[in-house]
Protein backbone atom coordinates (compact mmCIF):
# COMPACT_ATOMS: atom_id res chain seq x y z
CA UNK A 1 0.00 0.00 0.00
CA UNK A 2 2.74 2.26 0.98
CA UNK A 3 4.57 1.37 -2.53
CA UNK A 4 0.89 2.36 -4.56
CA UNK A 5 0.79 5.87 -2.60
CA UNK A 6 4.46 6.81 -3.37
CA UNK A 7 4.03 5.74 -6.87
CA UNK A 8 1.00 7.71 -7.14
CA UNK A 9 2.87 10.77 -5.12
CA UNK A 10 5.56 10.56 -7.73
CA UNK A 11 2.87 9.77 -10.89
CA UNK A 12 1.81 13.12 -10.10
CA UNK A 13 4.61 14.96 -9.65
CA UNK A 14 6.42 13.48 -12.88
CA UNK A 15 2.99 14.20 -15.01
CA UNK A 16 4.01 17.56 -13.61
CA UNK A 17 6.67 18.02 -15.48
CA UNK A 18 5.50 17.09 -18.51
CA UNK A 19 2.44 18.84 -18.74
CA UNK A 20 2.60 20.35 -21.94
CA UNK A 21 4.98 18.60 -23.78
CA UNK A 22 5.18 16.93 -27.17
CA UNK A 23 5.12 12.67 -27.06
CA UNK A 24 9.03 12.05 -25.78
CA UNK A 25 10.38 8.55 -27.81
CA UNK A 26 10.91 5.44 -26.29
CA UNK A 27 14.40 5.65 -25.51
CA UNK A 28 13.22 8.42 -23.38
CA UNK A 29 10.42 7.41 -21.74
CA UNK A 30 12.53 4.59 -20.28
CA UNK A 31 14.53 6.94 -18.95
CA UNK A 32 11.93 8.56 -17.17
CA UNK A 33 10.54 5.36 -15.87
CA UNK A 34 14.00 4.56 -14.56
CA UNK A 35 14.08 7.98 -12.88
CA UNK A 36 10.48 7.36 -11.18
CA UNK A 37 11.59 4.28 -9.86
CA UNK A 38 14.65 5.62 -8.31
CA UNK A 39 12.56 8.28 -6.50
CA UNK A 40 10.00 6.17 -5.75
CA UNK A 41 13.19 4.11 -3.45
CA UNK A 42 14.67 7.18 -1.77
CA UNK A 43 11.24 8.31 -1.13
CA UNK A 44 10.48 5.14 0.51
CA UNK A 45 13.60 5.27 2.21
CA UNK A 46 12.85 8.86 3.59
CA UNK A 47 9.58 7.71 5.05
CA UNK A 48 11.04 4.93 7.07
CA UNK A 49 13.86 6.98 8.10
CA UNK A 50 10.96 9.55 9.50
CA UNK A 51 9.36 6.90 11.36
CA UNK A 52 12.40 5.48 12.91
CA UNK A 53 12.96 9.17 14.13
CA UNK A 54 9.79 9.36 15.28
CA UNK A 55 9.64 6.14 17.17
CA UNK A 56 13.34 6.80 19.02
CA UNK A 57 14.46 10.46 18.55
CA UNK A 58 18.03 10.16 19.74
CA UNK A 59 20.70 7.43 18.12
CA UNK A 60 21.70 4.61 18.75
CA UNK A 61 18.13 3.71 19.26
CA UNK A 62 17.86 -0.12 20.18
CA UNK A 63 20.84 0.03 22.14
CA UNK A 64 18.88 2.90 24.27
CA UNK A 65 14.97 0.68 23.93
CA UNK A 66 17.32 -2.58 25.17
CA UNK A 67 18.39 -0.34 27.91
CA UNK A 68 15.08 1.61 28.89
CA UNK A 69 13.33 -2.14 29.40
CA UNK A 70 15.76 -3.41 31.49
CA UNK A 71 16.18 -0.44 33.73
CA UNK A 72 12.46 -0.57 33.72
CA UNK A 73 12.82 -4.42 34.99
CA UNK A 74 15.20 -3.08 37.25
CA UNK A 75 12.92 -0.87 39.04
CA UNK A 76 10.09 -2.96 39.45
CA UNK A 77 12.15 -5.41 41.05
CA UNK A 78 12.76 -2.75 43.72
CA UNK A 79 9.85 -1.69 43.80
CA UNK A 80 8.28 -5.02 44.69
CA UNK A 81 11.18 -5.35 47.19
CA UNK A 82 10.60 -2.52 48.90
CA UNK A 83 13.38 0.03 47.46
CA UNK A 84 11.68 3.42 46.71
CA UNK A 85 14.38 5.17 45.80
CA UNK A 86 15.42 7.26 47.05
CA UNK A 87 12.72 7.22 50.53
CA UNK A 88 11.94 4.04 52.65
CA UNK A 89 8.19 4.14 50.76
CA UNK A 90 6.15 0.90 51.07
CA UNK A 91 7.40 -2.00 49.47
CA UNK A 92 3.37 -3.05 48.69
CA UNK A 93 2.38 -0.37 46.76
CA UNK A 94 0.87 -1.35 43.47
CA UNK A 95 1.48 -0.06 40.03
CA UNK A 96 -2.25 1.15 39.10
CA UNK A 97 -3.55 -0.24 35.73
CA UNK A 98 -2.34 1.46 32.22
CA UNK A 99 -5.03 2.46 30.16
CA UNK A 100 -6.53 -0.22 28.80
CA UNK A 101 -5.61 -2.83 31.00
CA UNK A 102 -7.94 -4.70 33.70
CA UNK A 103 -7.06 -5.29 37.19
CA UNK A 104 -7.62 -8.87 38.50
CA UNK A 105 -7.77 -9.29 42.77
CA UNK A 106 -5.71 -11.06 43.73
CA UNK A 107 -2.74 -10.55 41.40
CA UNK A 108 0.47 -12.44 42.95
CA UNK A 109 4.11 -11.26 41.88
CA UNK A 110 7.22 -12.85 43.66
CA UNK A 111 10.67 -11.80 43.41
CA UNK A 112 13.44 -13.84 44.68
CA UNK A 113 17.13 -12.32 45.83
CA UNK A 114 20.46 -14.59 46.26
CA UNK A 115 23.78 -13.96 47.29
CA UNK A 116 26.95 -16.42 47.27
CA UNK A 117 29.94 -15.26 49.65
CA UNK A 118 33.67 -15.92 50.52
CA UNK A 119 35.25 -14.16 53.28
CA UNK A 120 39.40 -14.18 54.19
CA UNK A 121 40.05 -12.89 57.28
CA UNK A 122 42.67 -12.61 59.98
CA UNK A 123 40.18 -12.85 62.52
CA UNK A 124 39.55 -16.61 63.87
CA UNK A 125 36.06 -16.94 62.38
CA UNK A 126 33.76 -16.79 59.36
CA UNK A 127 31.41 -13.75 58.60
CA UNK A 128 32.03 -13.23 62.53
CA UNK A 129 30.08 -16.12 63.13
CA UNK A 130 31.66 -19.22 65.80
CA UNK A 131 32.80 -22.42 64.57
CA UNK A 132 33.80 -25.50 65.45
CA UNK A 133 37.93 -24.98 64.19
CA UNK A 134 39.20 -21.29 65.64
CA UNK A 135 41.65 -21.64 62.95
CA UNK A 136 39.05 -21.25 59.97
CA UNK A 137 39.29 -18.11 59.65
CA UNK A 138 38.13 -17.98 54.96
CA UNK A 139 35.93 -19.89 53.36
CA UNK A 140 32.85 -19.55 50.69
CA UNK A 141 29.01 -19.25 52.51
CA UNK A 142 25.37 -19.27 50.83
CA UNK A 143 23.72 -15.95 52.17
CA UNK A 144 20.17 -15.76 52.75
CA UNK A 145 17.74 -17.28 49.79
CA UNK A 146 14.80 -14.56 49.81
CA UNK A 147 11.37 -14.63 48.49
CA UNK A 148 9.10 -11.43 48.34
CA UNK A 149 5.78 -11.68 48.15
CA UNK A 150 3.18 -9.06 46.97
CA UNK A 151 -0.48 -8.79 46.17
CA UNK A 152 -3.44 -6.10 45.58
CA UNK A 153 -6.40 -7.57 46.88
CA UNK A 154 -8.31 -4.61 45.79
CA UNK A 155 -7.10 -1.24 44.36
CA UNK A 156 -7.13 -0.17 48.19
CA UNK A 157 -6.10 -2.87 49.92
CA UNK A 158 -2.61 -4.70 49.52
CA UNK A 159 -0.43 -7.50 51.16
CA UNK A 160 2.97 -8.28 51.01
CA UNK A 161 5.39 -10.50 52.46
CA UNK A 162 9.06 -11.65 52.73
CA UNK A 163 10.66 -15.20 53.61
CA UNK A 164 14.26 -15.74 53.94
CA UNK A 165 16.49 -18.91 54.71
CA UNK A 166 19.54 -19.21 56.53
CA UNK A 167 22.29 -21.30 56.55
CA UNK A 168 22.92 -22.08 59.77
CA UNK A 169 25.97 -23.22 61.39
CA UNK A 170 26.61 -26.68 62.85
CA UNK A 171 27.21 -25.38 66.76
CA UNK A 172 24.24 -22.98 66.62
CA UNK A 173 21.37 -25.90 65.03
CA UNK A 174 20.94 -29.40 63.89
CA UNK A 175 18.87 -28.01 60.95
CA UNK A 176 21.07 -26.72 57.77
CA UNK A 177 18.90 -23.83 57.10
CA UNK A 178 16.95 -21.81 59.00
CA UNK A 179 13.16 -19.96 57.87
CA UNK A 180 12.13 -16.57 59.02
CA UNK A 181 9.05 -14.84 58.26
CA UNK A 182 10.67 -11.68 58.07
CA UNK A 183 7.69 -9.14 56.98
CA UNK A 184 4.07 -9.79 56.83
CA UNK A 185 1.52 -6.86 56.58
CA UNK A 186 -1.95 -6.11 55.00
CA UNK A 187 -2.73 -2.32 54.46
CA UNK A 188 -5.00 0.04 53.70
CA UNK A 189 -4.60 3.15 51.15
CA UNK A 190 -6.98 5.92 52.13
CA UNK A 191 -5.28 8.58 49.95
CA UNK A 192 -1.57 10.24 49.82
CA UNK A 193 -2.34 11.79 53.61
CA UNK A 194 -2.78 8.20 55.34
CA UNK A 195 -1.93 4.59 54.92
CA UNK A 196 -2.72 1.98 57.80
CA UNK A 197 -0.92 -1.48 57.87
CA UNK A 198 -1.09 -4.18 60.32
CA UNK A 199 1.49 -7.01 60.67
CA UNK A 200 5.21 -7.25 61.08
CA UNK A 201 7.69 -4.56 59.51
CA UNK A 202 11.42 -3.70 59.14
CA UNK A 203 11.20 -1.21 62.37
CA UNK A 204 11.39 2.34 61.05
CA UNK A 205 13.90 3.71 63.33
CA UNK A 206 16.00 4.64 60.65
CA UNK A 207 16.91 4.82 57.07
CA UNK A 208 18.46 2.33 56.18
CA UNK A 209 16.34 -0.39 57.86
CA UNK A 210 13.35 0.49 55.83
CA UNK A 211 15.32 1.32 52.64
CA UNK A 212 17.20 -2.02 51.97
CA UNK A 213 15.70 -5.06 53.05
CA UNK A 214 16.56 -8.70 53.04
CA UNK A 215 18.26 -8.94 49.59
CA UNK A 216 21.96 -7.47 49.64
CA UNK A 217 21.77 -7.05 45.85
CA UNK A 218 19.60 -3.55 46.37
CA UNK A 219 22.35 -2.44 48.77
CA UNK A 220 26.10 -0.94 47.27
CA UNK A 221 27.68 -2.73 50.25
CA UNK A 222 28.00 -6.64 51.23
CA UNK A 223 27.07 -6.07 54.77
CA UNK A 224 24.68 -3.84 56.73
CA UNK A 225 26.04 -1.08 59.19
CA UNK A 226 26.90 -2.84 62.21
CA UNK A 227 24.37 -0.71 64.42
CA UNK A 228 21.49 -1.99 62.38
CA UNK A 229 22.80 -5.59 60.85
CA UNK A 230 20.54 -8.54 60.62
CA UNK A 231 20.44 -10.18 64.04
CA UNK A 232 21.98 -7.71 65.55
CA UNK A 233 21.24 -6.13 68.72
CA UNK A 234 21.79 -2.37 69.08
CA UNK A 235 18.40 -1.23 67.41
CA UNK A 236 15.46 -3.30 66.62
CA UNK A 237 15.37 -4.31 63.31
CA UNK A 238 11.90 -5.84 63.52
CA UNK A 239 8.30 -4.26 64.89
CA UNK A 240 4.66 -6.17 64.99
CA UNK A 241 1.81 -3.89 65.14
CA UNK A 242 0.12 -1.31 63.09
CA UNK A 243 1.38 1.28 61.52
CA UNK A 244 0.18 4.89 60.15
CA UNK A 245 2.05 6.50 57.34
CA UNK A 246 1.48 9.55 54.60
CA UNK A 247 2.53 12.50 53.00
CA UNK A 248 1.99 15.93 55.11
CA UNK A 249 1.38 18.91 52.69
CA UNK A 250 4.01 21.03 53.01
CA UNK A 251 4.78 21.98 49.44
CA UNK A 252 8.01 21.83 48.15
CA UNK A 253 9.28 20.37 51.51
CA UNK A 254 7.74 16.79 51.20
CA UNK A 255 7.26 16.30 54.27
CA UNK A 256 6.42 12.31 55.41
CA UNK A 257 5.18 10.83 58.52
CA UNK A 258 4.88 7.22 59.84
CA UNK A 259 3.75 6.55 63.49
CA UNK A 260 3.28 2.64 64.93
CA UNK A 261 2.20 0.99 68.01
CA UNK A 262 3.15 -2.73 68.78
CA UNK A 263 5.09 -5.57 70.20
CA UNK A 264 8.42 -4.24 71.39
CA UNK A 265 11.95 -6.55 71.82
CA UNK A 266 11.17 -10.19 72.86
CA UNK A 267 13.28 -11.75 75.36
CA UNK A 268 16.00 -12.08 72.90
CA UNK A 269 16.30 -8.33 72.24
CA UNK A 270 17.94 -9.45 68.34
CA UNK A 271 14.31 -10.46 67.88
CA UNK A 272 10.66 -8.84 67.98
CA UNK A 273 7.34 -10.68 69.78
CA UNK A 274 6.53 -12.59 66.68
CA UNK A 275 4.30 -15.14 69.80
CA UNK A 276 3.01 -11.88 71.63
CA UNK A 277 4.82 -9.48 73.68
CA UNK A 278 6.63 -10.02 76.81
CA UNK A 279 5.50 -6.85 79.20
CA UNK A 280 1.90 -5.17 79.25
CA UNK A 281 4.30 -2.11 77.43
CA UNK A 282 3.68 -1.61 74.10
CA UNK A 283 6.38 -0.05 72.02
CA UNK A 284 6.13 3.25 69.82
CA UNK A 285 7.79 4.65 67.02
CA UNK A 286 7.54 8.08 64.94
CA UNK A 287 9.37 8.75 62.09
CA UNK A 288 9.48 11.90 60.14
CA UNK A 289 11.29 12.95 57.27
CA UNK A 290 11.82 15.83 54.46
CA UNK A 291 12.46 14.67 50.77
CA UNK A 292 12.86 18.15 48.52
CA UNK A 293 10.65 18.02 45.30
CA UNK A 294 13.70 19.95 43.84
CA UNK A 295 16.66 17.83 45.24
CA UNK A 296 15.98 14.46 44.03
CA UNK A 297 17.36 11.76 45.81
CA UNK A 298 17.99 13.50 49.04
CA UNK A 299 16.28 13.05 52.27
CA UNK A 300 16.62 14.31 55.86
CA UNK A 301 14.36 12.56 58.99
CA UNK A 302 14.31 11.87 62.48
CA UNK A 303 13.03 8.79 64.64
CA UNK A 304 12.00 8.36 67.99
CA UNK A 305 11.45 4.49 69.69
CA UNK A 306 10.16 3.70 73.23
CA UNK A 307 9.96 0.92 75.03
CA UNK A 308 10.04 -1.18 77.76
CA UNK A 309 12.83 -4.12 78.25
CA UNK A 310 11.89 -7.38 80.16
CA UNK A 311 15.04 -9.66 80.74
CA UNK A 312 15.80 -12.06 82.82
CA UNK A 313 19.99 -12.24 81.60
CA UNK A 314 20.13 -8.25 83.03
CA UNK A 315 21.09 -7.32 86.50
CA UNK A 316 17.82 -5.55 86.51
CA UNK A 317 14.84 -7.38 85.01
CA UNK A 318 13.18 -3.87 83.71
CA UNK A 319 14.70 -1.37 81.46
CA UNK A 320 12.83 1.51 79.64
CA UNK A 321 14.53 2.29 76.25
CA UNK A 322 14.47 5.29 74.29
CA UNK A 323 16.04 5.59 70.71
CA UNK A 324 16.50 8.95 68.80
CA UNK A 325 17.87 8.37 65.61
CA UNK A 326 18.78 10.97 62.92
CA UNK A 327 19.72 10.42 59.03
CA UNK A 328 20.71 12.27 56.05
CA UNK A 329 21.03 10.74 52.61
CA UNK A 330 21.33 11.76 48.96
CA UNK A 331 20.48 8.54 47.25
CA UNK A 332 21.97 10.21 43.53
CA UNK A 333 24.50 7.33 41.86
CA UNK A 334 26.64 10.10 41.09
CA UNK A 335 27.42 10.84 44.50
CA UNK A 336 25.72 8.36 46.86
CA UNK A 337 26.00 9.67 50.52
CA UNK A 338 24.40 8.19 53.44
CA UNK A 339 24.99 9.33 56.79
CA UNK A 340 23.03 8.10 60.52
CA UNK A 341 23.25 8.28 63.94
CA UNK A 342 21.77 6.71 67.17
CA UNK A 343 21.70 6.81 70.40
CA UNK A 344 20.20 4.42 72.85
CA UNK A 345 19.07 5.38 76.40
CA UNK A 346 18.63 2.66 78.92
CA UNK A 347 16.85 3.76 82.07
CA UNK A 348 16.68 1.90 85.28
CA UNK A 349 14.44 2.57 87.06
CA UNK A 350 15.13 0.42 90.65
CA UNK A 351 18.85 2.47 90.81
CA UNK A 352 17.74 5.28 88.80
CA UNK A 353 20.53 4.91 86.65
CA UNK A 354 20.92 6.31 83.05
CA UNK A 355 23.12 4.88 80.20
CA UNK A 356 23.30 6.39 76.96
CA UNK A 357 24.88 4.36 73.96
CA UNK A 358 25.72 5.68 70.61
CA UNK A 359 26.57 4.28 67.00
CA UNK A 360 26.63 6.28 63.67
CA UNK A 361 28.14 5.16 60.04
CA UNK A 362 28.97 7.79 57.30
CA UNK A 363 28.90 6.01 53.16
CA UNK A 364 29.97 7.41 50.73
CA UNK A 365 29.39 6.05 46.99
CA UNK A 366 30.45 7.20 43.85
CA UNK A 367 29.04 5.49 39.91
CA UNK A 368 31.76 5.83 37.68
CA UNK A 369 30.69 7.53 34.20
CA UNK A 370 33.16 5.21 32.13
CA UNK A 371 32.60 1.72 30.96
CA UNK A 372 28.82 2.13 30.83
CA UNK A 373 28.49 3.12 34.32
CA UNK A 374 28.91 -0.28 35.85
CA UNK A 375 31.76 0.21 38.51
CA UNK A 376 30.64 2.06 41.61
CA UNK A 377 33.52 2.43 44.38
CA UNK A 378 32.49 3.55 47.86
CA UNK A 379 33.91 3.87 51.35
CA UNK A 380 31.97 3.43 54.98
CA UNK A 381 33.36 4.26 58.15
CA UNK A 382 30.94 2.90 61.74
CA UNK A 383 31.30 3.39 65.01
CA UNK A 384 29.58 1.98 68.56
CA UNK A 385 29.72 3.28 72.11
CA UNK A 386 28.84 1.59 75.23
CA UNK A 387 29.08 3.15 78.30
CA UNK A 388 30.31 1.56 81.32
CA UNK A 389 27.71 -0.86 83.68
CA UNK A 390 25.59 -0.89 80.56
CA UNK A 391 22.42 -3.02 81.63
CA UNK A 392 21.35 -4.55 78.47
CA UNK A 393 24.28 -4.37 75.73
CA UNK A 394 26.92 -5.84 78.23
CA UNK A 395 25.37 -9.03 79.60
CA UNK A 396 26.48 -12.71 78.36
CA UNK A 397 24.20 -13.35 75.78
CA UNK A 398 24.27 -9.82 73.96
CA UNK A 399 26.35 -9.33 70.61
CA UNK A 400 27.13 -5.66 71.34
CA UNK A 401 30.94 -4.78 72.19
CA UNK A 402 32.44 -1.01 71.38
CA UNK A 403 33.29 -1.47 67.42
CA UNK A 404 34.92 0.78 65.00
CA UNK A 405 35.60 -0.53 61.43
CA UNK A 406 36.34 1.10 58.08
CA UNK A 407 35.34 -0.23 54.67
CA UNK A 408 36.12 0.00 51.27
CA UNK A 409 35.04 -1.62 48.16
CA UNK A 410 33.84 -1.55 44.73
CA UNK A 411 30.57 -3.02 42.81
CA UNK A 412 30.22 -4.13 39.58
CA UNK A 413 26.55 -4.18 38.16
CA UNK A 414 27.57 -7.63 35.58
CA UNK A 415 23.75 -6.71 34.10
CA UNK A 416 20.77 -4.76 35.37
CA UNK A 417 19.70 -7.71 38.04
CA UNK A 418 23.12 -8.87 39.58
CA UNK A 419 25.90 -7.62 40.70
CA UNK A 420 29.73 -8.67 41.96
CA UNK A 421 30.80 -6.75 45.15
CA UNK A 422 34.16 -6.83 46.58
CA UNK A 423 35.49 -5.07 50.35
CA UNK A 424 38.53 -4.98 52.23
CA UNK A 425 37.61 -4.34 55.92
CA UNK A 426 39.74 -3.39 58.81
CA UNK A 427 37.62 -3.85 62.48
CA UNK A 428 38.28 -3.98 65.98
CA UNK A 429 35.57 -5.16 68.67
CA UNK A 430 35.93 -4.08 72.43
CA UNK A 431 37.77 -0.84 72.14
CA UNK A 432 40.79 0.78 72.52
CA UNK A 433 43.28 -1.69 73.32
CA UNK A 434 41.55 -4.24 70.96
CA UNK A 435 43.95 -6.01 68.25
CA UNK A 436 42.31 -4.74 65.03
CA UNK A 437 41.53 -7.25 62.52
CA UNK A 438 41.59 -7.08 58.50
CA UNK A 439 39.44 -9.42 56.10
CA UNK A 440 38.66 -8.97 52.01
CA UNK A 441 35.00 -10.61 51.15
CA UNK A 442 33.55 -10.97 48.02
CA UNK A 443 29.80 -11.04 46.75
CA UNK A 444 27.92 -12.41 44.01
CA UNK A 445 24.06 -11.14 44.38
CA UNK A 446 21.37 -11.14 42.33
CA UNK A 447 17.88 -10.46 41.76
CA UNK A 448 15.12 -13.41 39.92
Amino acid sequence: MRRILLTALAMVSWSGSVWGQAAAPPGSQAELVKTLLERIDKLEQRVNDLEGKLACPSPPCEPAVRAARALEGGVAAKQAAGVQNPSPMPEHEQRPPLAGEQSTFPSMQIRGFADVDFGATDQPSIFNLPVTNPKTNSGFALGQFVLHISSPLSSKVSFFGETSFTAQTPTVSNQPYKLDVERVLLRYDYNDAFKISFGKYHTPVNYWNTAYHHGLWLQTTIARPEMIKFGGQFLPVHFIGVLGEGEVPSGPLGLNYQVGMGNGRSTDIARAGDFGDINNNRAYVVNLFSKPIHIPGFQIGTSVYGDEITSTSAAFPRTRELINSAHIVWIHETPEFLAEFANVRHYVPQTGQTFNSQGYYIQMAYRLPWFDKKWKPYYRFEHIHLPVGEPIFTISSSNITNFEGSTAGVRYDITDFAAFKAEYRNTQNGGAGQPRYNGVFLQSSFTF
